[in-house]
């Protein structure tokens, strides 16, 4: 079994090469899924239910 200070340190190795974190990729995500409902949103409106 590794010591867990060998497995702190080549976590920290991989987090500094994963590009830009963790915080920009919740941001983008959420802002695509934001732009999905709100043009839901606003486009049920142009449907035409006329009975």
């Amino acid at each position: 079994m590794l010591n867990p200070s060998v497995l702190l340190a080549a976590v920290q190795d991989t987090s500094r090469a994963d590009g830009p974190g963790w915080i920009l990729r919740t941001v983008i995500i959420v802002g695509v899924i934001g732009a999905a409902l709100l043009a839901w949103f606003l486009l049920r409106g142009y449907s035409n239910n006329q009975d």
